[in-house]
C-alpha cells in the first residue's frame, strides 16, 4: 500500500514542480520510498519492531 501511494503522490508533486522530467524524478523518489515504507510496515507488522 505505501509503495503504490508513495509513488503516485512523488509523480504528482515532481510534475507539479518541474513537469515531465520532475514527475520522472518523483517517480523515482516515490518508488524507493515506497519500498523502504513497505518493508518497514511489514517488519512492524510481523514482530512488533523489536528483536
Amino acid at each position: 500500500m505505501p509503495l503504490i501511494l508513495l509513488f503516485v503522490l512523488g509523480t504528482g508533486i515532481g510534475y507539479a514542480a518541474d513537469g515531465r522530467a520532475g514527475a520522472l524524478w518523483g517517480a523515482g523518489i516515490g518508488l524507493a520510498l515506497g519500498i523502504v515504507a513497505g518493508l518497514v510496515m511489514v517488519r512492524l507488522m510481523r514482530g512488533g519492531g523489536s528483536d
